[in-house]
């Protein structure tokens, strides 16, 4: 008797009740809770609601506590927990553990991203044995289809685009069972209740292959690319475009028919090893590549094989991605070689969702089309990452990553909902709901209409789905991007007040948000690279250097202000931002005087050099801009790189970061980088990258006939010397035994995006005792641009005491 008192007092029963919010529905969170209660012995019941998992539990407060440690140890495969809150509890609570009917209330703050097949399924399929037999739609509570099947909340089959799939007998019990991994997966079907794939040609004449080939349609659609055709593939979160990669015809009639003429086509196959013939996977890629994610991932394209030039041309990377479907697992089984798998669209226009839109647009490309009954709700691209400086960095974040909230910094807690419009290329948009923030999947680039209408909907898809309503509003101060000006009207119609945020700064409170920089922390250097920006002085930026924390920004230093003659068309022709450089470093005469002899001065030469002249004395469409990104440009232009146009955005600077030569990069010393000094400019007095040093050692090697892969070498290191040097020097005080201005750099911007630049600004900051914080999860390019924006007015309204009221 007295050893069963000191148990009972040493081990109370005791009742609570266990909130836990994240993304815990829809991820078989509840039937895991149901597993560990029974086999720790405890009563009680588990539900969803609107905030999350609600679990009331009575019993041994050890075994309470085994069951909280396991699920924060354990979750579910999809799931992620913010929180963990455990209280008292004074209801009944009966014998036995129960899952329970979720109780209505408002729309949580998770959705689950679409995940990449798990092994369970995996295996599922390709078992002759088993019901789900090569079966393209197999999913469960690990793996599937999420937001690209989702129409509003709650998130249940009724409000997905499987509704009109009622479950046969054997899923229904599937689904019922929570001792099944399908248990309330939403997408679960068969092949006797679930979508169908279907083989079609786009034209509806009638087709027959070989019967060797005809295991099902998935793998006729197989058959067909093998042969050389083009089909095109209903996917999950829009139409692709396949073909056999390693067959030059095929690629360059897709080219052809696509309108593509030189962006980089993405690949797919179908295990690690047909991959490892064409490109070296290190192991934190091999990861990423298997993740649940299943991104792109950017490879060096350096194994014994070889795939055709026109896949990737110029570069020296390949974006290789695994099957994250069963329909593409099924479809490359007996697929030795990759594939092209790109988005189903034409040039720079959304990827095609609707099957109807499928055949209008894609059938001059694509004569046949492996298609199902399944609606596509939400359109969502591929994400695509690469390994940088020690880490994976999200390069687009979409599939498998968006719409996963992420965590605010300490001090954002009290931040009311806020919506961030974004910018206008490469745009998502972020809302701040419950202290995270939740970024949008990739939307692309709003000049194209169809585009800027994709992304007009899903702002009021997340808005239900997250049951969102913004306090206030916020984007970029650029006067004509799209982005912004639906921000200014909605604020005027919905009476919101809006803040502006000068693109820069929001591109640094990114990197810092992504990091986790308190929002009382002193201010960092941000150093922001990119292509264009709308500046606080009403000028075009693109090189700065920023002093900034989440309220505030002071411009220290920037990059040389060039005019880009013809604007816009300047942005797209480099030779034009190569001829302003030279204009603006040394002139025309001089240029002319000392490097008359090359090939780039009679290419020049050819064309209406007149005309720019005038646009530039004249002010006339020619802005001058302090842009890291034109400089690229310039530089890739007078090695003969994308010289008089660049077929996509970036192409020039990925080019020439394609061609630096790794032997020079790493053997030759810095006396022979490309000088790049730090004057300071006569109106404002902030000290400047000026490169007219590099300019005259860039053609001097050009004179010389050094190689062009040696003089992308010393530019990139030049450079980064240089940006590594106005780092040191802005942090110095006039008062050299006072503390150095800052201690802490944040990089961002597109042009961090370049694997040698970025790799060797940090290798000289850290060098110098800085602490440098980079993205990761978040895109340095203008992807992340909204979460900077939110981040930033969150900062401000807390500031100004609008604060959230947390819930009771």
């Amino acid at each position: 008797m007295n050893t069963q008192l000191r148990l009972t007092m040493a081990d109370p029963v005791v009742t609570v009740e266990v909130r836990v919010r994240g993304r815990v529905q829809g991820v078989g969170f509840r039937p895991t809770v149901w597993r560990i209660a029974r086999r720790l012995g405890l009563d009680g019941q588990v539900l969803n609601d609107g905030e999350g998992v609600l679990i009331r539990l009575r019993g041994a407060s050890s075994n309470i506590s085994a069951l909280v440690n396991e699920l924060r140890a354990s979750p579910p495969p999809l799931a992620e927990i913010t929180s963990i809150e455990t209280h008292d509890h004074s209801g009944h609570i009966g014998l036995g553990f129960t899952i329970v009917e979720s109780k209505a209330g408002a729309a949580l703050t998770e959705i689950s991203p679409d995940a990449a097949i798990c092994d369970a399924c995996a295996a599922e399929i390709s078992d002759p044995f088993l019901r789900r037999f090569r079966y393209p739609f197999t999913n469960c509570t690990h793996c599937g289809p999420r937001l690209s099947i989702v129409r509003s909340v709650p998130y249940d089959r009724a409000t997905t685009t499987m509704a009109p799939f009622p479950l046969c007998e054997a899923c229904g019990a599937e689904y019922r069972d929570p001792a099944d991994r399908r248990f309330h997966a939403e997408a679960t079907a068969c092949h006797v209740c679930g979508p169908r794939a279907r083989l079609i040609r786009f034209d509806g004449r009638a087709f027959s292959f070989e019967q060797h080939s005809m295991l099902d349609d998935v793998d006729a659609a197989l058959s067909l690319i093998q042969k050389g055709e083009v089909v095109a593939i209903k996917a999950l979160g829009g139409y692709q475009l396949a073909c056999d990669a390693t067959r030059p015809d095929a690629v360059a009639m897709l080219r052809q028919r696509k309108r593509r003429d030189a962006k980089p086509f993405a690949l797919m196959a179908r295990d690690l090893d047909v991959i490892r013939r064409y490109a070296t996977v290190g192991e934190n890629e091999a990861v990423a590549l298997t993740s649940r994610e299943a991104p792109i991932v950017l490879l060096a394209a350096d194994g014994p094989d070889k795939l055709p030039d026109q896949i990737a041309p110029g570069l020296n990377t390949l974006g290789f991605m695994l099957p994250s479907t069963p329909l593409h697992l099924l479809m490359l089984k007996r697929m030795s070689r990759p594939v092209i798998m790109t988005s189903g669209n034409l040039s720079d226009e959304p990827q095609v969702i609707d099957d109807a839109e499928a055949a209008k647009k894609l059938s001059a490309i694509a004569p046949y089309a492996l298609v199902h009954n399944r609606d596509i709700a939400n359109r969502i691209d591929d994400s695509v990452v690469r390994h940088m400086g020690g880490r994976l960095r999200a390069l687009r974040r979409a599939r498998g990553y968006a719409p996963a909230s992420i965590a605010l910094p300490d001090g954002f807690e009290q931040a009311p909902e806020i919506l961030a419009y974004g910018a206008e290329l490469k745009s998502t948009f972020c809302l701040i709901k419950n202290g995270r923030a939740v970024l949008s999947q990739h939307q692309g680039d709003l000049e194209d209409a169809l585009t800027y209408d994709d992304y007009r909907k899903n702002l009021t898809l997340y808005s239900s789905l997250f049951d969102h309503h913004p306090v206030a509003l916020t984007a970029d101060r650029h006067p004509e991007y799209l982005s912004a000006k639906l921000a200014r009207a909605t604020a005027a119609s919905e009476n919101l007040p809006l803040l502006e945020v000068q693109h820069h700064h929001a591109h640094a409170a990114a990197c810092l948000a992504e990091n986790r920089r308190p929002l009382a922390a002193a201010q960092v250097l941000a150093i922001v690279l990119d292509g264009l920006g709308y500046g606080s002085d009403g000028a075009i930026w693109g090189g700065e250097f920023l002093l900034a924390d989440y309220r505030h920004f002071e411009r220290l230093g920037t990059f040389k202000p060039v005019a880009m003659p013809g604007g816009a068309q300047a942005v797209r022709e480099p030779w034009r931002n190569l001829y302003a450089h030279l204009i603006a470093e040394m002139g025309w005469p001089a240029f002319a005087m000392n490097f008359e002899e090359l090939d780039l001065f009679a290419a020049l030469s050819a064309k209406p050099l007149a005309t720019l002249d005038a646009m530039i004395k004249a002010s006339l469409n020619s802005p001058k801009a302090s842009s890291c990104g034109r400089l690229f440009d310039a530089v890739a232009a007078a090695l003969g790189l994308c010289f008089d146009r660049q077929a996509y955005e970036g192409e020039a600077a990925a080019r020439l970061e394609a061609i630096v030569s790794a032997q020079a990069l790493a053997e030759e010393g810095d006396h022979l980088a490309y000088p790049l000094p730090i004057p300071n400019l006569k109106r404002s007095g902030l000290p400047y990258i000026e490169p007219l040093g590099m300019w005259n050692a860039l053609l001097g090697d050009l004179i010389l006939g050094t190689p062009a892969s040696i003089i992308a070498a010393r530019f990139h290191k030049g450079l980064a010397k240089s940006i590594a040097a106005m780092a040191l020097k802005l942090a110095r005080r006039e008062d050299e035994d006072a503390p150095p201005r800052f201690d802490t750099i944040a990089l961002s911007g597109g042009c961090f995006q370049n694997k040698v630049l970025f790799e060797q600004v940090i290798g000289r900051l850290e060098a110098m005792d800085f602490n440098v914080l980079t993205h990761t999860n978040v895109p340095a390019n203008d992807g992340g641009v909204a979460f900077g924006q939110a981040a930033i007015a969150a900062a401000h309204l807390i500031e100004a005491g609008n604060v959230r009221q947390k819930a009771s």
